[in-house]
């Protein structure tokens, strides 16, 4: 009996099989498929979020066969398979870890540097060079994750503030001048300093130790499960939203969250 990962190939052979496979597998390619591993991620994302174990380990089945269809691909270009991904990852991690697999002694406050070194050696080795430290983030991130990683990037150089309190004012200067834009009227500005806003925002979060996008998804889902709550509520008491105003909404919100609260309370209790 063959292992799963190697019955998962063998389906994601046949379904790439030109006489007999699946046609919409048939037809796809590395670039259309790249919707659906985004997509694929933010699912995995959200199952961790919401502790639904068993949808993220069906999530992560779907994830683990993008990397299984791309490899696929690869395979019928004569690039690479699937065995030689994870060859590369295996080498990759053993030395990249000397402290865990060569047993060298490396101290806790080395361990970033150490792995900033080893990457620096690879792109080296590849001939890949760089003429500024922003050159290896990739271009298709979501906003907020990119802004996060062009900070880290500048804060390993020492570009970055050593305390809190200065973070803390930008974010309230960037505030200020938000206004004053909305106040003169330009359009083009205000964005632009809404930009700066939270370009300072996520600069306060990871201050913090908190990942944005992270954060940004709880308070989605936050909102969203309160909202629902809400229309829930209002849809009780036979009336639609339109029909109440903010003051009448605003005090449901708060019924919500107080219910909220108390059940956080008997969660602890």
């Amino acid at each position: 009996m063959s292992h799963p990962i190697q019955q998962l190939e063998q389906i994601m052979s046949q379904l790439r099989d030109p006489q007999t496979g699946c046609p919409w597998d048939k037809k796809q390619s590395f670039d259309s498929i790249i919707p659906h591993t985004i997509e694929e991620t933010f699912e995995v994302v959200d199952a961790i979020c919401n502790r639904d174990w068993n949808n993220l380990k069906e999530e992560l089945g779907d994830l683990l066969f993008q990397v299984v269809f791309y490899s696929q691909l690869a395979k019928e270009k004569q690039l690479f398979d699937f065995a030689e991904v994870v060859e590369s990852v295996n080498e990759k991690l053993t030395r990249r870890h000397p402290h865990v697999f060569a047993e060298v002694e490396v101290a806790e406050e080395d361990l970033n540097q150490n792995w900033e070194q080893e990457k620096a050696k690879e792109k080296q080795q590849a001939g890949k060079t760089e003429s500024s430290i922003l050159d290896s983030i990739p271009h298709s991130l979501p906003a907020l994750s990119k802004a996060n990683k062009i900070q880290k990037k500048c804060a390993k150089v020492g570009f970055d503030w050593a305390e809190l309190p200065p973070v803390v004012e930008k974010v309230q200067e960037e505030i200020d001048e938000v206004m004053q834009e909305v106040e003169s009227g330009s359009p083009e500005k205000v964005e632009e300093e809404l930009g700066d806003l939270l370009f300072a925002t996520v600069n306060l979060v990871r201050h913090l130790g908190k990942d944005p996008e992270v954060a940004l998804s709880k308070a989605n889902q936050k909102f969203s499960r309160r909202f629902q709550a809400l229309e829930h509520i209002v849809s009780g008491r036979g009336k639609e939203l339109a029909q109440l105003t903010l003051e009448q909404l605003d005090d449901v919100w708060h019924q919500v969250k107080q219910q909220e609260d108390v059940k956080s309370m008997k969660h602890k209790d």
